[in-house]
């Protein structure tokens, strides 16, 4: 995980950072993908201090997560 703080933009990997496209999937989330397996291999929350200012210093959470894209399939 890395912030840059002058762009405000927090980086997250899943295991070491590898080569990848990135998809938005929500304003100023981005997924990021393998392009040949469309397996996700990390996040990108752009705005990061502006959108989450009212949180503590320190986030817990008890949880372990699965992460799997999903696509829209409303057309």
């Amino acid at each position: 995980m890395f912030f840059h703080r002058k762009g405000d933009v927090l980086y997250i990997s899943i295991g070491s950072p590898k080569e990848a496209i990135s998809k938005e999937v929500n304003d100023d989330i981005l997924v990021r993908v393998q392009p040949e397996t469309e397996e996700i291999v990390g996040f990108t929350i752009l705005n990061f201090v502006e959108r989450f200012s009212d949180l503590k210093k320190e986030q817990f959470v008890p949880i372990k997560a699965q992460f799997e894209s999903i696509e829209d399939n409303t057309t």
